[in-house]
Protein backbone atom coordinates (compact mmCIF):
# COMPACT_ATOMS: atom_id res chain seq x y z
CA UNK A 1 0.00 0.00 0.00
CA UNK A 2 1.76 3.46 -1.16
CA UNK A 3 0.42 6.50 0.64
CA UNK A 4 0.88 9.51 -1.73
CA UNK A 5 0.84 13.14 -0.63
CA UNK A 6 -0.50 15.39 -2.57
CA UNK A 7 -0.81 19.82 -2.66
CA UNK A 8 -2.86 19.90 0.41
CA UNK A 9 -1.39 18.56 3.45
CA UNK A 10 -2.71 15.86 4.99
CA UNK A 11 -4.90 14.62 2.37
CA UNK A 12 -3.62 11.16 0.95
CA UNK A 13 -4.10 9.23 -1.99
CA UNK A 14 -3.73 5.37 -1.25
CA UNK A 15 -2.87 2.85 -3.79
CA UNK A 16 -2.90 -0.68 -2.45
CA UNK A 17 -1.17 -3.42 -3.87
CA UNK A 18 -3.46 -5.11 -6.12
CA UNK A 19 -3.13 -9.01 -6.84
CA UNK A 20 -5.14 -10.37 -9.85
CA UNK A 21 -5.13 -13.95 -11.43
CA UNK A 22 -7.44 -15.64 -13.51
CA UNK A 23 -9.51 -16.00 -10.48
CA UNK A 24 -9.98 -11.78 -9.73
CA UNK A 25 -7.98 -9.74 -7.78
CA UNK A 26 -7.61 -9.31 -4.07
CA UNK A 27 -5.86 -6.11 -2.20
CA UNK A 28 -6.04 -4.76 1.39
CA UNK A 29 -8.17 -1.59 1.56
CA UNK A 30 -6.86 -0.66 4.60
CA UNK A 31 -4.65 -1.53 6.90
CA UNK A 32 -4.08 0.67 10.29
CA UNK A 33 -0.31 -0.21 10.72
CA UNK A 34 0.72 0.95 7.34
CA UNK A 35 -1.30 3.88 8.20
CA UNK A 36 0.32 4.42 11.62
CA UNK A 37 3.46 3.94 9.93
CA UNK A 38 3.19 6.74 7.77
CA UNK A 39 2.08 9.37 10.76
CA UNK A 40 -1.52 8.86 10.02
CA UNK A 41 -3.61 8.01 12.92
CA UNK A 42 -7.57 7.49 13.33
CA UNK A 43 -10.20 5.26 14.15
CA UNK A 44 -13.03 5.15 12.13
CA UNK A 45 -16.79 4.87 13.29
CA UNK A 46 -18.81 5.10 10.60
CA UNK A 47 -19.25 3.70 6.78
CA UNK A 48 -21.32 5.46 4.35
CA UNK A 49 -22.12 4.08 0.46
CA UNK A 50 -24.21 6.03 -2.08
CA UNK A 51 -25.13 5.10 -5.58
CA UNK A 52 -25.30 7.59 -8.08
CA UNK A 53 -26.06 8.13 -11.70
CA UNK A 54 -23.66 10.25 -14.59
CA UNK A 55 -23.66 13.64 -13.76
CA UNK A 56 -24.49 12.98 -9.98
CA UNK A 57 -22.12 16.06 -7.86
CA UNK A 58 -22.45 15.73 -4.22
CA UNK A 59 -20.95 18.43 -2.36
CA UNK A 60 -18.94 20.33 -1.07
CA UNK A 61 -19.93 18.86 2.03
CA UNK A 62 -18.02 19.17 5.42
CA UNK A 63 -19.06 19.11 9.03
CA UNK A 64 -17.95 21.50 11.59
CA UNK A 65 -16.22 22.06 15.17
CA UNK A 66 -16.17 19.08 17.80
CA UNK A 67 -17.99 17.04 14.68
CA UNK A 68 -15.95 17.48 11.86
CA UNK A 69 -14.78 14.19 9.77
CA UNK A 70 -12.01 12.89 8.44
CA UNK A 71 -12.82 10.67 5.45
CA UNK A 72 -11.36 7.49 3.53
CA UNK A 73 -13.24 7.62 0.61
CA UNK A 74 -12.65 5.12 -2.67
CA UNK A 75 -15.85 4.01 -5.76
CA UNK A 76 -16.30 0.46 -5.26
CA UNK A 77 -18.29 0.74 -8.76
CA UNK A 78 -17.99 2.60 -11.72
CA UNK A 79 -15.42 6.02 -11.54
CA UNK A 80 -16.21 9.37 -9.80
CA UNK A 81 -13.59 12.68 -9.61
CA UNK A 82 -13.18 13.03 -6.13
CA UNK A 83 -12.91 16.83 -4.50
CA UNK A 84 -10.97 18.13 -1.78
CA UNK A 85 -11.41 21.45 -0.41
CA UNK A 86 -8.77 23.11 2.41
CA UNK A 87 -11.31 24.99 4.74
CA UNK A 88 -8.79 25.25 7.63
CA UNK A 89 -8.39 28.71 8.53
CA UNK A 90 -4.66 29.72 8.64
CA UNK A 91 -3.89 27.11 6.48
CA UNK A 92 -1.58 27.83 3.44
CA UNK A 93 -3.64 26.20 0.71
CA UNK A 94 -6.42 27.57 2.13
CA UNK A 95 -9.56 27.77 -0.46
CA UNK A 96 -7.45 25.77 -3.05
CA UNK A 97 -8.62 22.17 -3.82
CA UNK A 98 -7.64 19.22 -5.30
CA UNK A 99 -9.44 16.66 -7.64
CA UNK A 100 -8.31 12.80 -8.29
CA UNK A 101 -10.32 10.21 -10.24
CA UNK A 102 -11.01 7.13 -8.11
CA UNK A 103 -12.26 3.97 -10.03
CA UNK A 104 -13.37 0.17 -9.61
CA UNK A 105 -10.70 -0.35 -11.93
CA UNK A 106 -7.52 1.92 -10.34
CA UNK A 107 -8.78 0.80 -6.99
CA UNK A 108 -7.52 4.33 -5.40
CA UNK A 109 -8.30 5.74 -2.54
CA UNK A 110 -8.49 9.28 -0.93
CA UNK A 111 -7.66 10.13 2.79
CA UNK A 112 -9.49 13.52 3.61
CA UNK A 113 -8.08 14.65 6.81
CA UNK A 114 -10.79 17.18 9.13
CA UNK A 115 -11.19 20.53 8.04
CA UNK A 116 -11.45 20.22 4.42
CA UNK A 117 -14.75 20.32 2.49
CA UNK A 118 -15.16 17.28 0.38
CA UNK A 119 -17.80 16.15 -3.24
CA UNK A 120 -17.46 14.48 -6.17
CA UNK A 121 -18.98 13.70 -9.53
CA UNK A 122 -19.91 10.48 -11.35
CA UNK A 123 -18.07 9.93 -14.28
CA UNK A 124 -19.61 6.89 -15.42
CA UNK A 125 -22.71 5.34 -16.04
CA UNK A 126 -23.77 4.83 -12.38
CA UNK A 127 -21.09 4.67 -9.47
CA UNK A 128 -21.29 3.22 -5.75
CA UNK A 129 -19.03 5.08 -3.45
CA UNK A 130 -18.24 4.34 -0.34
CA UNK A 131 -16.44 6.17 2.79
CA UNK A 132 -14.85 5.71 5.99
CA UNK A 133 -15.41 8.45 8.63
CA UNK A 134 -13.52 8.69 11.66
CA UNK A 135 -16.70 11.10 13.75
CA UNK A 136 -20.83 10.32 13.51
CA UNK A 137 -22.88 12.45 11.11
CA UNK A 138 -24.45 15.14 13.05
CA UNK A 139 -26.69 17.03 11.15
CA UNK A 140 -26.70 20.29 13.10
CA UNK A 141 -23.18 20.82 12.74
CA UNK A 142 -23.03 20.13 8.65
CA UNK A 143 -22.14 22.54 5.97
CA UNK A 144 -21.67 22.98 2.30
CA UNK A 145 -20.40 25.24 -0.18
CA UNK A 146 -21.62 25.72 -3.38
CA UNK A 147 -20.43 23.28 -6.19
CA UNK A 148 -19.94 25.62 -8.73
CA UNK A 149 -18.35 28.73 -6.70
CA UNK A 150 -15.88 30.86 -9.66
CA UNK A 151 -13.76 31.40 -6.78
CA UNK A 152 -13.20 27.53 -6.45
CA UNK A 153 -13.31 26.93 -10.59
CA UNK A 154 -14.02 23.32 -10.06
CA UNK A 155 -14.10 21.67 -13.05
CA UNK A 156 -16.06 18.33 -12.60
CA UNK A 157 -15.44 16.79 -16.32
CA UNK A 158 -19.03 16.24 -16.14
CA UNK A 159 -21.48 18.35 -18.89
CA UNK A 160 -23.28 21.18 -16.71
CA UNK A 161 -26.57 20.65 -18.62
CA UNK A 162 -26.95 16.85 -16.88
CA UNK A 163 -25.48 17.30 -13.81
CA UNK A 164 -27.58 16.13 -11.22
CA UNK A 165 -28.06 18.13 -7.74
CA UNK A 166 -29.77 17.76 -4.56
CA UNK A 167 -31.63 21.42 -3.62
CA UNK A 168 -29.08 21.51 -0.99
CA UNK A 169 -26.21 21.66 -2.89
CA UNK A 170 -28.09 23.71 -5.82
CA UNK A 171 -28.99 26.14 -2.96
CA UNK A 172 -25.69 26.26 -0.32
CA UNK A 173 -23.59 29.43 -0.15
CA UNK A 174 -20.68 30.61 -1.84
CA UNK A 175 -17.00 30.66 -1.08
CA UNK A 176 -17.16 34.61 0.20
CA UNK A 177 -20.39 34.00 2.19
CA UNK A 178 -18.44 30.92 4.18
CA UNK A 179 -15.56 33.05 4.82
CA UNK A 180 -17.60 35.75 6.67
CA UNK A 181 -19.18 33.13 8.80
CA UNK A 182 -16.22 32.56 11.90
CA UNK A 183 -18.46 29.60 13.31
CA UNK A 184 -17.75 27.39 10.02
CA UNK A 185 -13.89 28.02 10.62
CA UNK A 186 -11.83 24.79 11.36
CA UNK A 187 -8.40 25.78 12.97
CA UNK A 188 -5.25 24.50 12.38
Amino acid sequence: MNLIKTSLEGVYIIEPAVYSDVRGYFFESYNRNVFEKAGVNYTFVQDNQSKSSYGTIRGIHFQKGEFAQAKLVRALQGTVLDVVVDLRKGSPTFGQHVAVELSENNYRQLLIPRGFGHGFSVLSETAVFSYKCDNFYAPSHEGSIRFDDPELAIDWHVDMNKALLSDKDQSAPDFRTYCQFPVFWYSI
